[in-house]
């Protein structure tokens, strides 16, 4: 029995809910949009699912020219009986709703947490992206990648492994090679040459002026109501910065603060990290070199600035001892 056929027979409905991580990324798109074709294909049918705000431009464009139909928390109705798969994220994440259906099934690449409550799951923390999972299902079930879930499957590895340069499996890498030759080649194209917007470089703008280098530990506060997104890709691009193996960058967004944590380092786990300078005041965690955390319940200007120097102070202590 192959993990999809594992995964059809703990199903029950008709219907299922694939949810995907609160404001979803390319590999969270990608996986949902290809498990999506590979449950149709089995006569099941399916909503694509998530909460939040999806606002980065080539993620945009993503859901555009490949014709995905995805909906909002408030564009749908769900009742307790429904039945969710997870994916590219598992139950209890900061970044993880709870809707009230139940959580039957999961497929991730993340660290594992809890999985007593799951039919079904199929967890593989050692891949760098979700969507090298999805991609192995249509593989061992000898079933063709149709052309846009190609697409989407090539681009979803792509992005969460930095151009196959991080957290990158064997795996990720073949995956990719049979996708990439299946893909239509002028909408990756398009892709990348769509991924900032005017405002977006505003941001860049406030994390160059407001670097702060600790050692090799480099935080950024980069003005308020930032994209999930463009937090994730500045604290990419502070990495670059030769000086910098650590970065933390952090934006207040949605009634609190949004950090995001990339580590270079063979000794420092982001997840990890972030996880503990947050304690007791709200939640985060991911991979080893890439992770982020969340504070909610911060509503005026003192109590925003004082947690901010607080977890910037917690990052700071963790990464020197540590080192």
């Amino acid at each position: 029995m192959t993990k999809l056929d594992a995964l059809i027979k703990i199903i029950t409905k008709e219907h299922v809910y694939i949810q995907m991580h609160n404001y979803p990324d390319q590999d969270a798109l990608a996986s949902a949009y290809g498990l999506q074709a590979l449950l149709g294909g089995r006569g099941i049918k399916s909503t694509v699912c998530y909460t939040g705000r999806i606002d980065k431009y080539n993620t945009l464009r993503m859901i555009e020219l490949l014709h995905m139909d995805i909906y909002n928390n408030n564009e749908f109705s769900m009742d307790p009986e429904d039945e969710i798969i997870m994916v590219d994220g598992q139950t209890g994440n900061v970044n993880m709703v709870n809707f009230i259906g139940r959580k039957v099934a999961c497929i991730d690449h993340h660290p594992m947490q809890e999985v007593s409550g799951y039919r079904f799951y199929d967890i593989r923390s050692e891949l760098g992206a979700c969507s090298t999972l999805i991609a192995c299902y249509f593989v061992e079930n000898h079933i063709d990648v149709p052309v846009e879930a190609a697409t989407a499957l090539a681009y979803g590895i792509k992005m969460d492994t930095a151009n196959l340069s991080r957290r990158v499996s064997n795996l990720d890498i073949d995956m990719y090679c049979l996708l990439y030759k299946k893909a239509d080649k002028d909408i990756l194209s398009s892709f990348e040459n769509s991924s900032l917007r005017k405002k977006d470089l505003l941001a860049y703008q406030e994390a160059i002026s407001n670097l702060k280098l600790y050692g090799r530990i480099g935080i950024a506060k980069i003005g308020n109501d930032c994209s999930e997104a463009i937090i994730g890709s500045i604290s990419d691009f502070l990495l670059t910065v030769s000086e910098v193996d650590f970065t933390l960058v952090y934006s207040y967004r949605v009634g609190g603060l949004k950090f995001s944590v990339r580590s270079e380092s063979k000794v420092l786990d982001a997840g990890r990290v972030i996880k503990e300078a947050l304690l007791g005041f709200g939640d985060g965690g991911g991979h080893a070199t890439v992770a982020a955390g969340f504070i909610p319940n911060l509503n005026t200007e003192r109590e925003i600035d004082e947690t901010a120097r607080l977890v910037e102070q917690r990052v700071v202590d963790l990464v020197m001892n540590a080192e």
